[in-house]
């Protein structure tokens, strides 16, 4: 994520249950696979509209801790983090980016005092709050979380859209649910496998990326930045490609 500017993440939902655990792993997969409710999490690259990182997992904090760990392991340059107002994203970002500053030693009896706790100073994150009235979103508001508010402005500098938003992984939740049935709100259906739905979500991921057209890249950068995206508009993969061993 070199040339990101801005990250939205999001949650959508598939089944329900009330296991404790958080994500899932080669081991406990089989004993998940009995359970129901998970959450997908993905997160989107703004200007490339690329998707950075998915997790299928619980809706909880050890959830949020390895899905922001991953994002974190996959750029190299600190960008606006936004997402819906579910705690769990606050907490799992202050715990990726920051440093712990020892407290110097005071020479009287007792424990050391922990070290402080100081988040990053580029870090940035926002929400974004719905409010709702029979079922239909009448006000949005959008809350700086982490960061300078004149440094989140510059952010929208190379980004598509000006404003703090959830727009394109909203978009992208609905490519999700219109691909896969098990996705689809108040449906008979639903995944009776982790396995299965976590190889239908990497189909789908590969194929928003490499297959379905993106043309509105070449509306967003110039010549030079359009260059990094180029196999998007000129090199799509075909399906066969995609499934070939």
């Amino acid at each position: 994520m070199v040339f990101c500017k801005k990250k939205e993440s999001d949650e959508s939902s598939e089944d329900d249950s009330d296991s404790e655990d958080d994500y899932f792993t080669e081991e406990n997969i089989e004993e998940e696979l009995k359970l129901g409710r998970v959450w997908i999490w993905t997160a989107i690259d703004t200007p490339s509209r690329l998707i950075i990182s998915y997790l299928i997992g619980r809706r909880r904090l050890g959830g949020a801790t390895r899905f922001v760990n991953d994002i974190a392991d996959r750029i190299t340059t600190m960008p606006l983090f936004v997402s819906d107002e579910l705690a769990h994203y606050a907490t799992a970002l202050s715990e990726r980016f920051h440093t712990a500053v020892p407290v110097p030693l005071t020479g009287k009896r007792g424990r050391p005092k922990n070290p402080l706790v100081v988040l990053d100073p580029n870090l940035m994150y926002a929400t974004v709050h719905k409010t709702r009235k029979e079922c239909k979103i009448c006000k949005i508001e959008t809350k700086v979380v982490f960061g300078d508010p004149k440094n989140i402005d510059s952010a929208f500098v190379n980004s598509p859209s000006k404003k703090i938003n959830t727009a394109y992984i909203e978009r992208s939740n609905l490519n999700w649910r219109n691909w896969d049935a098990h996705l689809i709100r108040k449906s008979p259906k639903f995944a009776k496998s982790i396995e299965f739905l976590n190889a239908k979500m990497v189909i789908n991921i590969l194929f928003y990326k490499f297959i379905r057209p993106h043309s509105s890249i070449s509306k967003i950068f110039d010549n030079k930045n359009k260059k990094q995206y180029i196999f998007l508009l000129r090199q799509p993969w075909s399906p066969v490609s995609l499934l070939a061993p």
